[in-house]
């Protein structure tokens, strides 16, 4: 396709979820108190889990370092949304909708095996207690948690670097509340097939590989806890596996069947709400599943709240 004398376009229009100014107003409210409900229980769990000299394990190191992906998972995305909300006109240049793009993959992909990880460590505790401390170790747990991110940002590079290769001459209306990958590649005027096939590769590849890990890790625990002879044993042993096993279901389910749907099968009301789920509700919903079904946790908790109340 000739593109020479077509007009670029160097910004989007975000459509959002509604162009109703009620449904406006309504979803505004509703994603600022997701959003501070998000910002405010992950960072509790990231205060308490520095604060109580109990929880300097593995476990929640790990928690620790998904909180914190959560957060800025939800920082890439609701701040700009409510804007959008509220502004008359709601654009995005080129480049800064292709920046969101990077890091909305950077966040998605480091998450993904940060949960890998947390899987791995619950193997290594209920399988092989006897050596766990010395399986994960703090040098392996710094390890872990830097591959995820150096994984991260091999996708999210890998990704962005195509998509800078695409040219854009309109439409410039995305359809869509943030700028993802696929809708944004509906809007190129040159072919887009090696961006397809990329992001298809590399999400395959990172996501197979990532819930491999976590699929495997829990065929060894369940086989483990099957074999747990006291009914007692096994309900403990499950407990500190089932906040994990809810959160991974949330997160893969609606994410890659997001991201490896056929296009002719694509759906912008089915789009938007696997968006929703994984990148918005899933960070909210973390802190809320850790606390609510982990006892150190919660009892970490009551104690800070105990000593605030005592400051007071």
């Amino acid at each position: 396709m000739k593109i020479k004398n077509q007009t670029t376009v160097t910004e989007f229009i975000l459509l959002g979820l509604s162009s109703d100014p009620q449904m406006q107003i309504f979803f505004f409210l509703v994603f600022l108190v997701i959003y501070l409900i998000t910002l405010g229980g992950n960072i509790v769990i990231m205060l308490v889990i520095r604060a109580d000299s109990h929880l300097h394990i593995p476990m929640y190191f790990f928690l620790f370092h998904l909180s914190f992906v959560d957060i800025c998972y939800s920082s890439v995305i609701v701040p700009n949304m409510l804007m959008t909300f509220l502004a008359e006109h709601r654009t995005i240049s080129v480049i800064g909708c292709i920046a969101q793009m990077f890091f909305m993959i950077l966040s998605g992909a480091t998450e993904a095996f940060i949960l890998s990880a947390m899987a791995y460590d619950r193997y290594a505790a209920i399988c092989d207690p006897l050596h766990y401390m010395e399986t994960m170790s703090t040098r392996i747990c710094v390890q872990l948690v830097s591959g995820a991110w150096a994984i991260g940002f091999f996708h999210a590079l890998l990704n962005t670097v195509f998509a800078l290769k695409l040219h854009f001459c309109g439409p410039s209306q995305i359809s869509h509340f943030s700028c993802e990958l696929p809708p944004l590649l509906r809007l190129s005027c040159t072919d887009t097939l090696t961006n397809q096939v990329v992001l298809l590769t590399s999400v395959v590849i990172i996501g197979s590989s990532s819930f491999l890990l976590t699929l495997i890790s829990y065929i060894h625990i369940i086989s483990t806890i099957l074999r747990i002879r006291s009914a007692e044993g096994r309900h403990k042993a499950f407990s500190t596996c089932s906040s994990h096993l809810i959160v991974v279901g949330l997160l893969y389910l609606t994410a890659l069947l997001q991201y490896t749907k056929p296009r002719s099968i694509s759906s912008l009301v089915l789009d938007e709400v696997f968006s929703i789920q994984y990148s918005i509700l899933t960070p909210m919903l973390n802190p809320i599943i850790y606390s609510l079904k982990n006892k150190e946790m919660k009892t970490a908790i009551r104690k800070m709240l105990g000593k605030l109340k005592f400051l007071k």
